[in-house]
């Protein structure tokens, strides 16, 4: 499974990015996770197979909407409203259990990540 996450770049606050993972192989849950320097990796939003299950981080929701389209095979993080506190390396996860989304150990195979700058 190889997974390539793509859409990072410098945005100023109050302003949007679309994250694409795409996914070779098939059909995973899917999660966001996102590090931020000195800090320890974090959920933010995770979402089943079928897309009939979400979660989504309290730091990030109202904000941030997960979504997939598995016929392209590919997991989007739509980020609106962006603040500083949101800059970091974001991460895509493939499970194949959606269970306990919310930590990293669930996950069985990780993109590479994109950076996320938000500046104030």
């Amino acid at each position: 499974v190889q997974l390539q996450a793509s859409g990072g770049g410098l945005v100023q606050a109050g302003g949007s990015l679309r994250l694409s993972c795409a996914a070779s192989g098939r059909t995973f849950n899917m999660g966001w996770f996102r590090q931020a320097p000195g800090k320890e990796r974090e959920f933010v939003a995770a979402i089943s197979s079928t897309g009939g299950s979400t979660h989504v981080a309290d730091s990030v929701k109202g904000r941030f909407t997960i979504s997939r389209d598995n016929s392209k095979n590919t997991l989007y993080l739509q980020m609106n409203s962006l603040i500083p506190e949101d800059t970091a390396i974001y991460y895509c996860a493939a499970a194949q259990y959606y269970s306990y989304p919310l930590y990293s150990s669930r996950y069985d195979y990780w993109g590479q990540g994109t950076q996320v700058t938000v500046s104030s």
